[in-house]
């Protein structure tokens, strides 16, 4: 039942800063083009690259809190479906550029942003201070995984799920 809190609460979390960034910047850019949708996404690309690189080189933390961040307020932050409908939109009202324009800039910003996520996570170079600096988990251990301790060699970036597999979390955890 823990993970299904984890994920609820970042769910929320994540939802409050999609709405919250989303209005931010419809007040401050009003325009055609889905741009909050953009940022959304992209920032969100970024943070879970970001995120996943940290806690799977760097710092160990519990599962609970992979699954909070990476598929409960990531989750609920991005947003696939609004992307969707909003190219949709534009496409039906004829604004194929602005469609077309949406779909590259999602397509390319997003992966540029989880893959600048992951480069980012991989260079800090003291990963001692995030464990200082946690206000999280104050007796979190923190060293660099090598690739002879990886077990997963095909994938450096193990998703979530499989995170919390790994760590032995099944449908009856606390």
């Amino acid at each position: 039942m823990g993970r299904y809190i984890s994920v609820a609460i970042g769910g929320a979390l994540g939802a409050m800063a999609r709405y919250w960034i989303g209005n931010l910047v419809a007040e401050r850019f009003p325009t055609r083009f889905p741009l909050g949708t953009l940022i959304i996404n992209v920032s969100g690309s970024f943070i879970v690259g970001f995120f996943l690189a940290v806690v799977s080189e760097r710092v160990n933390i519990h599962p609970n809190w992979k699954l909070a961040v990476a598929v409960g307020f990531v989750g609920a932050y991005t947003t696939f479906s609004t992307f969707e409908y909003e190219t949709f939109r534009l496409l039906e009202n004829g604004i194929m550029t602005g469609g077309l324009m949406n779909v590259l800039a999602s397509l390319i910003l997003g992966f540029v942003a989880v893959w600048g996520g992951i480069v980012a996570g991989r260079q800090l170079n003291h990963p001692d201070i995030l464990a200082r600096r946690s206000s999280v988990s104050t007796n979190a251990r923190v060293r660099p995984i090598s690739a002879t301790d990886r077990p997963d060699l095909q994938s450096p970036i193990p998703s979530v799920l499989d995170s919390a597999q790994d760590a032995g979390i099944s449908d009856g955890d606390p």
